[in-house]
Formats: C-alpha cells, sequence, structure tokens
C-alpha cells in the first residue's frame, strides 16, 4: 500500500515574508534557500518530524487563534531561549519535560508561538547558535 513517509513541509501566511525570513535568519540561524524557503535535508536535519492535530479549543498555541504552530528541533533549547531573550525576544519562561525530550516557547516577529523541542537524545553544544 502507497503511504506518507513523513512530513514535506509547513505553510504558514504571513504579512511580510520577506521580513519573517529575515527574522528567522537573524535569531535562529536558518538561512532561506533561493527560492525563499527553508530545507532542511541530509546530516543536518536528523530525527523525527511529528505532525499533531490538536482541538480547536486548544490553549497550546497561545492566545489569539493562532490556527497552526511550527516547532523546530534544536541541539540546545536554554541556548536558543537564552539567545532569543537576549535580543528582546518574548520567551516563554515555561518548560515541559518528558521522556523523549524538553520544549520551550517563543513569539516570533508576528506575533505566532513556536515551540522548540530539544530530543531527549540531543547533544548540547557549545558552538554559537547564530552566525
Amino acid at each position: 500500500m502507497a503511504k506518507a513517509v513523513g512530513v514535506g513541509g509547513v505553510f504558514l501566511r504571513s504579512k511580510d515574508p520577506k521580513a519573517l525570513y529575515a527574522w528567522y535568519a537573524e535569531h535562529l540561524g536558518l538561512s532561506a534557500s533561493p527560492d525563499d524557503t527553508f530545507l532542511f535535508d541530509g546530516v543536518q536535519s536528523p530525527g523525527i518530524t511529528v505532525v499533531a492535530f490538536f482541538p480547536l479549543e486548544t490553549e497550546y498555541f497561545g492566545p489569539g487563534g493562532q490556527r497552526a504552530m511550527l516547532n523546530f528541533r534544536v541541539d540546545d533549547l536554554e541556548g536558543v531561549l537564552h539567545s532569543l531573550g537576549s535580543a528582546g525576544v518574548s520567551v516563554d519562561a515555561r518548560r515541559e519535560q518528558y521522556d523523549y525530550g524538553r520544549f520551550g516557547w517563543f513569539t516570533d516577529l508576528e506575533g505566532n508561538r513556536v515551540e522548540l523541542w530539544q530530543p531527549q537524545d540531543a547533544q548540547v553544544t557549545v558552538k554559537p547558535l547564530i552566525s
């Protein structure tokens, strides 16, 4: 039987896509491809990707009726959140720990709540988070 084998992408509406790409490049070290997408391919993107559905009334995405939420795997949750906070980004003080990893949240340039996930087996590094 033919079946899906992974997530091909996440697509969100944006007031100013160019500014949002630049914001994520500055704060998470992501580089947009020539066609204005973030591509995660190869050895820099090991691990699983999760797709989950939440009830319409969930508060997990934060206030404001946000219909989708990005989740980025990170190698050092506290390091990334510290870097974001130091840059004036709104970082949620709450953290959650599960047997499959740690979670934290921030709010991006357009007011979207974004989740960061450090998988349980991720190795914390001391390399700069933003170059």
